[in-house]
C-alpha cells in the first residue's frame, strides 16, 4: 500500500529551527514495519508542488499532522489533495486532539477531512492502515466515499478516532489505550526526509550540519498539569523506553547516522532519577558520550539534583533547559507548578557547578501578572543567568487551564487559528489589568534587561557558534528588541497566495 505522511506548511515569523518532524517520522516507521511504500511530504521544505507530488505518488492513504495555528493549513493542504486525487485523509497531532473543546468535530466536519485520530497516533494509525488495506483487497468499489460507508461498520469499534461517514454523519469513538510498552515502536524513520533541509536543534546557539542533528525520545507523557501547558496529545500517565531500547537507538543514530547532535524531546525526561543514572552509565560504557546532547523541552528543577547532572554531563549532555515560567512565589503556586523558587535556584546552581550550560523558558502576561509581578520574573531571570533567556507571552492554548481561564474572565485578542503562531510577539489577550500593552512592554523589557548586559554580551562575543550564525543572530535580535511593524505572517502570505477554505 503506498502511504503519505504530510506536514503541513508553516511559515514562521522568524528565524527558528526546522527539524524532521518526529510524530510522522514514528508514523512512517510504523508503515514500513508494515510493508508499505511511505513518502514524507515536508511542505517546509520541498520544491515539488503538494499536488504534483499526489498525482504522481497516488498514495492509498493519507495522514496530515497539525498544531493549533498550522490546522487551518492542514485543512488547506487536504482540500488540494482532494481536488486532484482520492484517498482517505486522516488527520492527527496536537489541536485535533482536544476533544474537550470539539477540535476534533472542527475538522472532520470539513468535507476534505474523513478522520481525526485523538492522542497517540501510532497504534491507530496501524489499524487505519490494516483496515484500509483489507478494503482496498477485497473491494470492487474503492473509492473514499465507499470506504466509509456507514452501512460496512468499518470503523464502529476502532478506538481513538472520529469520523465521518459518506452520509456527512460525524462519530466520536471511545479514547485508545495509551501505548505501555514504548520499546515496541520502531525507531523514528529518518530515512524518509531530506534531512540535508532542515536546521540543527538551537541553531541560534550551535553550527551543527542540520543533516547531522537528530532527535528522540525515551519518555512519554507527564504527571504534572500546569495551567498554562496542553498534553492533548501524550496522557498524564508517564511511561519510559528501558534504558537498553534507547541505548540501541542512540547507537544507530551515532554509528549509522553520523549525528552529531542529539536532542532529547522528552516533556519529562528525569522523572525517574535512577533510570537516568543508568542510561548515562549506559551511554558512558558503550563510547558514545562524544557525541553532545541536549535536553531541549526541559527537565523537572526538582528532580536536577547534583550528582545526577554530573553524571548526565560525564555521559555527554551539553544542555539543559528548566521551565522557570515566573519570578513570582505567589504566581509558582497558582500556575500549579509544584516547585518552589529554591529548588529552581539549586537546579541552576548544580548544573553550573558541574560545567552544564543552561536555558530558562520564563513566560510574561501569565492571568494574574502584574507589572510587578512579571519584573519579579525578569530580576529572577537575570539572577539564575542561564545562557539563554527565553521569554514568550503567555499564548492561551485550547486544552489548557489557562485558555479556559480567559474564556471565562478575559479578552482572547485570536479570531483565528493562525493568530496562535508562537513567535509573533504579540500579545493574545487581556484580563482585568493585563492589557495587551502592557504585557509587549514587558516581554521587550526583559530581553533588554537580560540580553544587554555586559556578562551575556561577552558570553555571546566569545562564542565561536554565534560568529558562524552570525546573520540568522542578527535577525533574530531585531525582530526581538524593537518593535515591528503591525503584521499576521501567515495570513499575509496565504491571502497573496489566493487560498481559501
Amino acid at each position: 500500500m503506498r502511504v503519505a505522511l504530510i506536514n503541513p506548511r508553516f511559515r514562521l515569523p522568524i528565524d527558528t529551527r526546522t527539524t524532521a518532524h518526529l510524530g510522522l517520522a514514528y508514523l512512517g516507521a510504523v508503515s514500513q514495519k508494515r510493508g508499505d511504500t511511505v513518502r514524507v511530504f515536508d511542505c517546509d521544505v520541498e520544491e515539488q508542488s503538494l499536488e504534483d507530488f499526489v498525482q504522481e505518488f497516488k498514495p492509498d492513504l493519507i495522514g496530515i499532522t497539525a498544531n493549533t495555528p498550522q490546522v487551518k493549513q492542514a485543512w488547506r493542504t487536504a482540500k488540494a489533495i482532494k481536488e486532484v486525487h482520492d484517498a482517505p485523509i486522516v488527520l492527527g497531532g496536537p489541536h485535533v486532539s482536544v476533544a474537550a473543546e470539539g477540535l476534533d468535530y472542527e475538522s472532520v466536519e470539513r468535507p476534505y477531512v474523513d478522520m481525526v485520530v485523538r492522542g497517540e497516533g501510532e497504534g491507530p494509525w496501524l489499524e487505519i492502515s490494516n483496515k484500509v488495506e483489507d478494503f482496498l483487497r477485497s473491494s470492487e468499489d474503492t473509492s473514499t466515499a465507499a470506504l466509509m460507508d456507514p452501512n460496512k461498520h468499518i470503523w464502529d469499534e476502532m478506538l481513538g478516532i472520529t469520523y465521518k461517514t459518506s452520509d456527512g454523519q460525524v462519530y466520536r469513538n471511545m479514547d485508545a489505550k495509551v501505548i505501555n510498552d514504548l520499546d515496541s515502536l520502531p525507531w523514528p524513520a529518518y530515512n524518509l526526509f531530506r534531512m540535508n533541509k532542515y536546521t540543527n536543534l538551537q541553531p541560534a546557539t550551535d553550527h551543527v550540519d542540520g543533516a547531522r542533528s537528530f532527535s528522540i525520545m525515551t519518555s512519554r507523557g507527564c504527571p504534572y498539569r500546569c495551567t498554562f501547558c496542553s498534553q492533548s496529545i501524550m496522557p498524564i500517565k508517564w511511561r519510559a523506553r528501558t534504558a537498553e531500547n534507547v541505548i540501541e537507538e542512540w547507537r544507530h543514530l551515532v554509528h549509522e547516522l553520523g549525528a552529531e547532535e542529539i536532542g532529547v524531546l522528552d516533556d519529562s525526561a528525569n522523572i525517574r532519577r535512577d533510570r537516568l543514572m543508568v542510561l548515562s552509565d549506559m551511554l558512558i560504557a558503550n563510547k558514545l558520550n562524544h557525541v553532545p546532547w541536549i535536553f531541549v523541552n526541559g527537565i523537572r528543577a526538582n528532580l536536577a539534583d547534583k550528582v545526577l547532572m554530573a553524571k548526565l554531563k560525564e555521559a555527554g549532555l551539553l544542555r539543559t533547559a528548566f521551565g522557570v515560567e515566573t519570578g513570582n512565589p505567589d504566581m509558582i503556586k497558582a500556575i500549579d507548578k509544584h516547585v518552589d523558587h529554591d529548588t529552581i535556584r539549586q537546579a541552576f546552581k548544580n548544573c553550573k557547578e558541574v560545567g552544564l550550560q543552561t536555558i530558562g523558558f520564563f513566560i510574561i502576561g501569565l492571568p494574574g501578572d502584574t507589572r510587578e509581578t512579571m519584573q519579579d520574573t525578569i530580576d529572577f531571570a537575570i539572577e539564575l543567568d542561564p545562557l539563554i533567556a527565553n521569554f514568550s507571552m503567555m499564548t492561551p492554548y485550547p486544552g489548557t487551564k489557562v485558555y479556559e481561564i480567559v474564556k471565562r474572565e478575559g479578552k482572547l485578542l485570536m479570531d483565528d487559528w493562525e493568530d496562535y503562531v508562537f513567535f509573533e510577539q504579540k500579545a493574545r489577550y487581556e484580563m482585568g489589568e493585563l492589557t495587551a500593552e502592557l504585557m509587549t512592554e514587558m516581554y521587550r523589557k526583559a530581553y533588554r534587561q537580560f540580553y544587554l548586559r555586559p556578562g551575556p554580551i561577552m558570553r555571546r562575543l566569545r562564542a565561536k557558534d554565534f560568529w558562524m550564525n552570525l546573520p540568522r543572530n542578527i535577525r533574530i535580535a531585531r525582530r526581538t528588541f524593537f518593535k515591528k511593524p503591525e503584521k499576521t505572517e501567515l495570513k499575509r502570505v496565504i491571502e497573496a497566495e489566493g487560498r481559501t477554505i
